[in-house]
């Protein structure tokens, strides 16, 4: 008698839709419309071409530059963000819009609108970063603390140190060569930053999915249990995913300062939750295990053309102050997270 060695196919494993009688595969509407970059993506088209039929300056090549060089500075600092959801664990770094308010304190300080202190600036300003991001990390990985709770207390550390070593009033600024970085021209009109973010997505795209950290990362995100069977020290890949949230927040403060020149204690207030909001619009599941940071792209794109919309038709302002703007953020990021909320993967 014959024994047919060939592995049985797992029960909730789709068959290959080259078998006969294999299900269909659906449309390909269908398939886009699930796709939270697709729809992010497209969205985003909608709103530019909203603004452009609403004020035709809007759709001039120099605005164009100057919204993707807004977006930039929330797609820098929600690289870490994506890489801490992704990581699962529920972990969320919402200590990113102190951070990145303490890496641009620190520059200006020791910049002080020169380049000779440049290099040590940078150096002195993404470790004090990567501090913080160890911090948490030991919170959250040693002592168990929720990532939610030791985030948000690590925003009041960090503001607090910040009035200590500022004394409610920061000093220096940006040194001429971070401005010309961020804000020089070089090839066809486009300043260094969105030459540098084009850079670093790709690096990260590329860290996602073509290296043994990335699937690592995955791994873990999507059942540490299995991921740990396997070998992964998942302790290490978490710790990795809060330092790197740190040190990319560093970098974009150092980019806004880059952009404002000076500083003041509010700078990256606004980050904390939108780049949050970037990488959940961009499909970045709560859950962990699922998402890219190209889908984080075009979530800070979408938060930003949204943002500039609403500007150029005045909501918020006067006595409501930003209250709208905020209003309508919300509502966006509830709409977002319904649709695709019910996408989790299923979990052993």
């Amino acid at each position: 008698m014959t024994v047919s060695t060939a592995p049985e196919q797992a029960p909730d494993q789709p068959e290959r839709p080259d078998r006969p009688g294999a299900p269909a595969r659906p449309p390909l509407a269908r398939r886009l419309l699930r796709d939270p970059v697709v729809v992010s993506g497209a969205l985003a088209v909608l709103l530019w071409v909203v603004a452009a039929l609403y004020s035709p300056e809007f759709a001039s090549w120099g605005q164009v530059v100057t919204l993707l060089t807004v977006a930039s500075f929330l797609g820098v600092i929600a690289i870490g963000q994506t890489l801490v959801i992704i990581a699962g664990g529920e972990g969320i770094d919402l200590s990113v819009g102190a951070t990145a308010t303490l890496s641009a304190i620190v520059a200006s300080r020791f910049m002080d609108g020169s380049n000779e202190g440049f290099v040590v600036a940078v150096l002195l300003a993404l470790g004090a970063c990567c501090v913080v991001g160890v911090v948490n990390a030991v919170g959250v990985l040693v002592f168990r603390v929720p990532p939610l709770v030791m985030t948000l207390g690590m925003i009041a550390v960090v503001t607090g140190f910040i009035r200590l070593y500022t004394g409610g009033r920061p000093e220096g600024s940006a040194a001429p060569l971070l401005r010309t970085l961020v804000t020089g021209d070089t090839v066809a009109g486009i300043p260094g930053v969105l030459w540098l973010w084009l850079g670093l997505a790709v690096l990260v795209v590329w860290l996602l999915r073509r290296t043994s950290f990335g699937w690592r990362l995955y791994a873990v995100g999507g059942n540490p249990t299995t991921a740990y069977l396997s070998g992964v020290n998942t302790t290490a890949v978490r710790f990795s995913a809060y330092v790197l949230s740190s040190l990319f927040a560093g970098v974009g403060g150092m980019l806004l300062l880059g952009y404002a020149q000076n500083v003041y204690t509010s700078l990256g207030t606004d980050y904390m939750l939108n780049s949050v909001a970037a990488a959940v619009i961009g499909g970045t599941a709560l859950v962990g295990g699922v998402g890219g940071y190209l889908g984080t792209v075009i979530g800070a794109i979408l938060l930003t053309v949204l943002d500039s919309l609403l500007r150029i038709m005045q909501i918020g302002g006067g006595e409501w102050g930003d209250a709208p703007r905020q209003i309508i953020y919300g509502v966006v990021l509830i709409i977002v997270l319904t649709a695709y909320g019910r996408q989790k993967r299923l979990r052993q």
